[in-house]
């Protein structure tokens, strides 16, 4: 175990890994092969490739990590419903990206996830806003996702918008519009319809890869409720959870880190790579281990 932190980190405590990244297939905006170069110049030696229910980048991240001298997981995030109602996100890693059977539930996923973001949309309309449809279209005809970033740009970026953006102090960047109204419990949020928590780790499972809940802070915010959360996905045969997160404060990381190792789970990390100019996810390895050894499991090689 001491030979694979030590691989994982280096001298001065610092992750050397990052498994959880974005690209254009999802709501990130670089090409996978260009999040790999970039993850490279950055220091990373282990990433993971995760876009939302997609995993069609992923041929181009490993050519891309061969290029980079970078180990690059297969991997996706699966937008999913806990059945006590939360929108959760699970993320599959080390899955058979080729297996007909993941692609096509990914490809219902996405076109739950497409419903979900047309609901969205009407939402925000019906709320006054004016939504700038050319954008989505032209992310429709390319074969990608629309997702709350893209609605969020839809409306930020729309000039009749620009009064009333100032108006409620949310000039910054479209993700201000996206915290105001598309996230859980604002005005304009639509939750999905499927799958739920248990079939996403069931759907990894079959592909023969590792779930982990992902970023489990983010979501939810009491230390009691997540820890019970966990408790539950235990129960339905998650493999671990996303302790090291940018996102997660000291306290927030040793709790995780703790239960976890009470419950045998492994532990992963990420900055959440969106992109370089994102106000929240720009920047490879953003994200701290606090004194933590990682625990990746068969992730670590």
């Amino acid at each position: 175990m001491v030979d694979l932190v030590s691989s994982l980190v280096d001298k001065d405590g610092r992750p050397l890994f990052d498994l959880q990244s974005h690209s254009t297939w999802s709501d990130g905006v670089l090409p996978a092969g260009e999040v790999v170069e970039r993850a490279a110049a950055a220091g990373v030696q282990v990433l993971a490739l995760s876009d939302h229910d997609a995993i069609d980048g992923t041929a181009e991240a490993l050519d891309a990590g061969a290029a980079f001298g970078v180990r690059v997981i297969p991997a996706v995030e699966i937008s999913s419903i806990d059945p006590e109602g939360d929108d959760l996100h699970i993320l599959g890693y080390d899955v058979d990206w080729k297996q007909p059977e993941l692609l096509e539930a990914l490809k219902d996923f996405r076109a739950d996830r497409e419903g979900r973001s047309d609901r969205m949309a009407s939402a925000l309309r019906e709320l006054g806003w004016t939504v700038d449809d050319a954008p989505l279209e032209a992310r429709k005809a390319k074969g990608l996702p629309i997702g709350r970033p893209h609605l969020a740009a839809a409306v930020f970026e729309a000039p009749e918008n620009a009064a009333r953006l100032k108006e409620e102090g949310l000039t910054g960047s479209p993700t201000d519009l996206l915290v105001a109204y598309l996230i859980e419990g604002k005005p304009a949020f639509r939750t999905r319809t499927h799958p739920t928590v248990p079939q996403a780790i069931d759907l990894i499972h079959a592909a023969g890869g590792v779930a982990v809940w992902a970023h489990p802070f983010w979501d939810v915010k009491p230390p009691e409720t997540v820890g019970a959360t966990i408790r539950r996905f235990h129960g339905y045969g998650i493999d671990g959870v996303e302790v090291f997160y940018t996102e997660h404060d000291r306290d927030q990381t040793l709790y995780l880190a703790d239960l976890c190792d009470e419950l045998g789970l492994i532990t992963t990390g990420s900055a959440d790579f969106h992109g370089p100019a994102h106000k929240l996810f720009s920047k490879f390895l953003d994200f701290e281990l606090h004194g933590r050894d990682p625990n990746l499991g068969r992730l670590a090689g």
